[in-house]
């Protein structure tokens, strides 16, 4: 067993799980929960269902999305911050699905392709 299959299966198994508990009203009575409406699933779909199978795509893949989350920064001026900006990663809301299209063009460089990726770790 692959580090790719054993990883990727747990990534994608886990990211699918959803804890949606139903809660009642003061009266007792519980209306029926049939779940956000989430405008993002089909670019999340594709994105989960997108298989690497060329060097140059994976290569792109693994230059395009970054290693780790940007981080925080604050504009300052005169010695004051003006400014916070956030973590993007907490601001995308397709981060989780990126991350994991990149690990797979990583192990997709890494199994299929026998190339050294250490440059993009």
């Amino acid at each position: 067993m692959s580090v790719k299959n054993y990883t990727a299966s747990t990534i994608v198994s886990s990211s699918w799980v959803n804890n949606i508990q139903h809660k009642s009203s003061k009266t007792g009575f519980s209306l029926p929960n049939f779940g956000a409406i989430d405008l993002l699933k089909p670019l999340r779909s594709l994105l989960n269902d997108m298989v690497v199978q060329d060097p140059t795509i994976a290569h792109r893949i693994c230059a395009v999305i970054p290693t780790q989350c940007p981080f925080a920064r604050d504009v300052k001026l005169f010695g004051r911050t003006i400014l916070r900006i956030p973590p993007l990663c907490k601001l995308n809301p397709l981060y989780d699905e990126l991350v994991g299209l990149r690990f797979r063009a990583i192990c997709y460089l890494a199994d299929e392709c026998g190339e050294d990726v250490s440059s993009y770790c």
